[in-house]
């Protein structure tokens, strides 16, 4: 495995999947109710925990190690299916696909080439649900012999539970819309700058070395839509996974109506 553009890849085969259907939403039903999430999640589709930590098999000593924290849908094959192949998906950190799938296919590849120290850690959970959305939080933790730490990253999938398809960024923005939604985002992301000492040291330079990027990386919330990057894509490592939140009231003309709260 080798360490070259780590994030690159993975929004390309998310987005490819998501695009998979494309019935449209009746514009006349909020999907996004006023209630908070510890309300609507009792509404919200079945999940079972899928758990597991492996080691390569026949290996003595420091050995390469798979930790598993995902989600099991029953009753839902596809959002199952997508969950595995997206968390098998994120584990991709060259430029070339080695040509597995879903995560058995995937731990088969990585016993044939992981270091005696490596490490991979993989979860999805839950992060809004309610009868008619299902938002899952991906995460992956890459842990290379003699990398100086770890390659982590987030991915979200918004589920439309009656479509059953998940929905891309187009599909949760309105028609023409992209660009005054960026420009919110861009705002947010003034505001949280503003708010770093870090950055008020030498804002110019901050701007230099960690310029704004558009927003592809969204959920959909009982309070707003989440914006959320990784590593490296708007700060140093050390801030870790940077969020922004973009109240609903501000989105109104932005989102479609399917996904802003009825009220």
């Amino acid at each position: 495995m080798t360490l070259q553009r780590p994030y690159q890849l993975l929004l390309i085969g998310l987005t490819a999947m998501a695009l998979s259907a494309c019935s449209s939403t009746p514009s006349n039903i909020s999907l996004i109710p006023t209630q908070t999430q510890d309300q609507t999640e009792k509404d919200g589709v079945f999940t079972q925990p899928l758990d597991y930590k492996h080691v390569k098999p026949g290996c003595t000593g420091e050995c390469p190690r798979l930790e598993v924290k995902s989600l099991i849908f029953p009753g839902n094959a596809e959002l199952t299916k997508l969950v595995d192949e997206s968390l098998a998906h994120m584990t991709v950190i060259s430029d070339r696909h080695p040509g597995y799938r879903g995560l058995k296919e995937f731990e088969n590849y990585y016993w044939a080439t992981a270091n005696n120290r490596d490490e991979v850690h993989l979860s999805a959970r839950t992060r809004y649900r309610n009868r008619d959305l299902t938002v899952v939080e991906l995460s992956s933790g890459i842990y290379m012999t003699g990398a100086a730490h770890g390659i982590t990253a987030t991915q979200f999938i918004n589920w439309d539970n009656r479509l059953k398809t998940a929905l891309p960024l187009d599909r949760i923005i309105a028609p023409g819309k992209i660009k005054p939604f960026q420009e919110l985002v861009r705002h947010a992301h003034n505001n949280w700058v503003s708010s770093l000492s870090e950055a008020r040291e030498d804002r110019a330079g901050w701007d230099r070395m960690w310029p704004f990027q558009p927003a592809q990386n969204i959920a959909l919330t009982d309070q707003g839509l989440l914006v959320k990057y990784n590593p490296y894509e708007v700060a140093p490592y050390s801030f870790g996974q940077p969020e922004l939140l973009l109240p609903y009231s501000e989105l109104r003309g932005i989102l479609r109506p399917d996904y802003l709260p009825a009220n």
